[in-house]
């Protein structure tokens, strides 16, 4: 195949006619521009050029590939013919560069808290506020945290990693196939399922958090396919018919290409106005509900757990439909504000559960995630009768901050304190963990003399409001 000129990839630079250069090779993308999920704008930016450093960030390397037609890979450029653009470092990132060198050693690290407000000083801004964000005015995210103070880990899934780290989810995989941690693998990864499938160790035990498509034929493509590559058991995301109102994350209005997920390749009318959570929700399937059980379960063999069951009676049902288990979940603050914490629902729940059968059943499993920084709030979850506990925001801050070396380091944390907290309440297996060992009176009082969290404090960053133009 004869290569291709940048001096005539440059003659196609309009929405008539436009191709594009990714990874050394040109395509012609005049056809999908309206089809594009992040808008036609942003590969319109790169008509004519090479849009690989644009294309990096938040694309596993196969998208282009693999989802636009054979006959549009147009060939191989001549790089001796690409001229080199020199990239206009903006004041703002010269700063955030500066703080990269300045970090803390990881040998500094001694909690999590430190992984977030390393990563909190270093993370673009609208990178910060897509992952710190909850919905309207914030109040179960930081009661999240607070219902731990009133009262085995795997890591949950978390959107989007690259927004934070150039290697995005691979950080978790690899450090996690390293310590034997389970991976739940987001539906919204900035990787591609296949790439972070293929970095985990022989024997890795992978999950699968699961967005329902509209297009259900998507779905199980998908599904089917994570059962071929080996996955455990799959999450069924059911406490998001649309994503909520994250206005840390809508302030940052207008979302370039960074913002869209992988699945949302071919999708049409992605907002792209209201942050990145609106963005990359438009698939989504808010029709979702029990009568598509019976379903999943003809499509899969994997174990199927419900994520996001807040109530005893959606817990008895989940049961009662033969799944797998559930997990207690807020969606870490980010759906319904006021929602109760999954901590909060776990007592209530186990009790329902035991009207079933004996306590714990091998056959059901209740996961809790959301607030959780301290190997001690994994112990108090697993005593209340938890079977596992999911660590999101956390673990995502550690890598942001440090890469697969800061997430090492986070387990590593993890493990140094429960095993310290196990020994100090004198119990040598997590099955001696048991309800008695917890002081669960004042779970439901979300007004008290809790001690402050100072260091979850420290790094919570409280909403604002509008703010006014500065004068001309």
């Amino acid at each position: 195949m004869s290569l291709i000129s940048a001096q005539r990839v440059a003659e196609h630079n309009s929405a008539e006619d436009c191709w594009i250069i990714v990874h050394g090779k040109v395509y012609d993308v005049t056809e999908f521009l309206p089809e594009h999920p992040g808008g036609s704008k942003i590969i319109l930016k790169y008509a004519g050029k090479d849009a690989t450093e644009a294309y990096d960030p938040i694309h596993p390397p196969d998208a282009i590939t693999t989802h636009l037609p054979k006959d549009k890979h147009l060939g191989p450029v001549d790089r001796n013919t690409v001229v080199k653009v020199e990239k206009t470092i903006t004041e703002e990132e010269k700063e955030r560069q500066e703080l990269i060198a300045a970090r803390p050693p990881i040998d500094e690290i001694v909690n999590l808290h430190d992984f977030e407000a390393v990563a909190k000083a270093i993370l673009p801004a609208k990178a910060w506020a897509y992952y710190s964000s909850a919905s309207d005015d914030e109040i179960t995210i930081r009661e999240n945290r607070a219902a731990y103070q009133r009262k085995a880990f795997y890591s949950s899934a978390t959107a989007l990693g690259k927004l934070g780290h150039p290697d995005g989810e691979l950080n978790l995989t690899r450090a996690a196939g390293k310590h034997g941690v389970i991976q739940m693998i987001p539906t919204l990864a900035s990787c591609s399922f296949d790439e972070i499938v293929d970095a985990a160790a022989p024997g890795q035990i992978l999950f699968l958090q699961l967005y329902v498509n509209r297009d259900r034929e998507i779905t199980k493509r998908y599904v089917q396919h994570a059962e071929k590559r080996g996955v455990k058991a799959l999450f069924i995301t059911v406490d998001a018919p649309q994503l909520g109102r994250r206005e840390k994350d809508m302030r940052m209005k207008f979302v370039d290409e960074s913002g869209v997920a992988k699945v949302q390749e071919g999708d049409k009318g992605v907002k792209k106005d209201e942050g990145v959570a609106r963005a990359i929700s438009s698939f989504i399937d808010p029709s979702l509900s029990w009568k598509d059980i019976p379903w999943f379960k003809s499509i899969t063999n994997m174990s199927i757990v419900l994520k996001g069951v807040a109530t005893p009676q959606d817990a008895l049902m989940a049961y009662d439909h033969g799944l797998a288990g559930i997990v207690l979940s807020n969606h870490g603050g980010r759906q319904l504000d006021t929602a109760r914490s999954g901590i909060e629902n776990l007592p209530e729940i186990v009790e329902a559960l035991k009207t079933r059968g004996p306590w714990p059943n091998p056959r059901f499993a209740v996961f809790v995630d959301g607030g959780v920084r301290r190997a001690s709030d994994v112990l108090k979850a697993i005593a209340l009768g938890a079977s596992a506990v999911g660590v999101g925001r956390a673990f995502m801050y550690s890598f942001c901050a440090y890469g697969q070396e800061g997430v090492e380091k986070a387990f590593q944390i993890f493990r140094d304190e429960l095993e310290m907290n196990m020994r100090l309440i004198g119990a040598r297996t997590i099955d001696e963990l048991t309800p008695d060992l917890v002081d669960a009176s004042g779970l439901h009082s979300h007004v008290g003399l809790t001690p402050a969290d100072n260091l979850y404090n420290t790094t919570y960053q409280p909403l604002s409001l509008a703010q006014f133009r500065t004068k001309l």
